[in-house]
């Protein structure tokens, strides 16, 4: 029975280019004279180095740790001398150099210790941080941690899993060349897939214009103890993006803004499926891809390469450069990126290096002003409206931008393709993104320096209490110790006693003693001895109401 197709909106045909590097088997490239493994070759955060400058590495080994959770570790691709661990040039649309480790290889290709994993009798959450330490990421150009997706959640099963072999991109045939020969071990990697994420089918979607691979993996598909069906789905670019992929043979859209598990499927490109195989049931992380290699060389060909190994040694192996070579670019001519230098190496996203001249890719017309013709709309895979994306990007409106969707953009560059005034539509969107990207960066920023700042305010105000309480405690222990006797009271007591007695003595002294030379003094003189004698009782008398007070 023949499975009913679904039709995405829009889509174009651009020249293929395909049969030049499809026509020689995938060469395995020779090792290197030194190799540069990017620390950051995946979506989320870059891994961190956990080897020295000098330290002997063997082939396979950690050399940088996943960090955080959004994040896969990489590896020494050949057993060798770490050299370096400093920024250099990487495969980015900026041109700017990143973080890497260099190694020199020792030409032994000694492997590090390693062995297949019982995955049928592992815990999932093992399994899933067993695959993150070996470093999987997606293949087919978005390196999303595999880990993640291979993630049921809280649903415990993804009912359909899809392979996504169609391969749209014109120029590249890594896709299509590792189906025609290794159909057997990407479909024992569908075998795990099936198992971790509980699934109730397999398909294999290929783009009709790759004939060998599809009779390749429906003759594997015959062998599995499982049902696999592959399906023959039209050519037509994007077809091979994941969205348009699950419409085209499920009838279902991935919701704006959502993921495709939130509608029953997991998606796959049929290269992440192969490394999966290597490393469960050999251990083996992902350390090498298929890359084509193709555009201006003499012998386009497709390559297994390990990661790391630089551009211009790979491009090397399909004969000498050409003199009319004007640039190289990293993936397809629709969404692939030029590269500001051939001393970039390899990494897990590379698929294809298109190598340009002036007469294969003449430089694009001067751009006009947008007419609006709505070709981009009638073309648009994702049911956006480029040309109003254009006008609020142009005018730094994001927040419209985002109001109609932009994220749902792929950067299929199909707007750009088919645009009549050749605006290159595409760049405007991706500058978007990253102006947002940039303000949800700063106000993330922002945020948590607020929350650091009143977390101190709070911190000052709570020991202010602290130190007040501290003190009223003080002052009511002072208050009830002066009802109780203390050595400085008694101390007092014993001084007013002591005065107490000195006056009782003087008086009784005073009292025993009469006044002298008083006979026969006349009356006036014995009347101020008397009112002397008065005022001195007056003063002794008011002497003992203090003391007594």
């Amino acid at each position: 029975m023949t499975r009913q197709l679904y039709e995405f909106n829009g889509g174009v045909h651009p020249e293929q280019h395909k049969h030049a590097s499809t026509r020689r088997p995938i060469a395995i490239a020779p090792l290197p004279k030194v190799l540069v493994v990017p620390l950051r070759q995946h979506i989320g955060h870059p891994a961190k180095p956990v080897v020295a400058v000098g330290e002997q590495v063997w082939k396979g080994q950690t050399i940088g740790q996943a960090e955080g959770y959004v994040s896969v570790a990489v590896h020494a691709p050949t057993s060798g001398t770490v050299t370096a661990i400093a920024s250099h040039a990487v495969a980015h649309p900026s041109g700017l150099a990143d973080m890497c480790i260099t190694i020199a290889p020792d030409g032994l290709d000694r492997w590090i210790e390693h062995g297949a994993l019982d995955y049928r009798n592992m815990d999932p959450s093992h399994l899933r941080n067993q695959l993150r330490e070996l470093g999987i990421a997606g293949l087919g150009g978005a390196v999303f941690p595999s880990f993640i997706k291979l993630n049921p959640g809280a649903a415990q099963k993804v009912p359909t899993l899809i392979l996504n072999g169609a391969e749209c991109e014109p120029w590249i045939t890594c896709d299509d060349m590792i189906m025609r020969e290794r159909a057997a071990e990407i479909l024992a990697g569908a075998a795990i897939m099936r198992h971790m994420l509980r699934c109730d089918e397999v398909l294999v979607g290929i783009e009709d214009n790759k004939p060998e691979a599809i009779a390749a993996m429906r003759a594997a598909a015959s062998q599995c103890d499982f049902a696999v069906e592959v399906v023959a789905v039209p050519t037509l670019y994007p077809g091979g993006g994941a969205k348009q992929l699950i419409k085209t043979l499920t009838g279902k859209e991935v919701p704006s803004g959502g993921r495709s598990t939130d509608i029953g499927v997991a998606t796959f490109n049929v290269g992440t499926a192969y490394s999966l195989h290597r490393a469960v049931n050999h251990g083996e992380p992902l350390i090498s891809r298929i890359v084509t290699v193709t555009g201006n060389v003499h012998r386009p060909q497709n390559f297994e390469v390990l990661i790391g190994t630089p551009l211009a040694e790979l491009v090397r192996l399909t004969g000498a450069t050409r003199d009319d070579t004007s640039g190289y670019v990293m993936g397809g001519p629709m969404m692939g990126i030029d590269l500001a230098s051939s001393d970039v190496p390899v990494v897990k996203a590379t698929n294809c290096i298109l190598v340009k001249s002036p007469a294969l890719f003449p430089p694009p017309p001067p751009a006009m002003p947008c007419i609006r013709c709505t070709r981009c709309a009638q073309a648009c895979p994702a049911d956006l409206q480029p040309q109003e994306l254009y006008w609020f990007a142009r005018a730094k409106n994001f927040g419209k931008t985002q109001e109609y969707n932009l994220f749902d953009c792929i950067e299929c560059g199909v707007c750009t393709y088919v645009c009549p005034s050749h605006i290159p539509l595409v760049q405007y969107y991706r500058y978007a993104k990253s102006e947002i990207w940039a303000k949800e960066k700063d106000k993330k920023a922002a945020d948590l320096a607020r929350e650091r700042h009143e977390f101190r305010q709070l911190r000052i105000e709570r020991e202010k209490q602290e130190r007040a309480a501290k003190l009223a405690q003080k002052a009511s222990a002072r208050l009830t110790g002066a009802t109780a006797d203390s050595p400085d009271d008694s101390a007092s007591a014993a001084k007013k006693d002591a005065i107490q007695a000195a006056i009782e003595r003087a008086k009784a002294k005073k009292e025993g003693i009469t006044p002298r030379n008083i006979d026969n003094l006349p009356a006036e003189q014995l009347q101020e001895i008397a009112e002397i004698e008065a005022r001195r009782a007056r003063i002794r008398a008011m002497a003992q109401d203090s003391v007594e007070k």
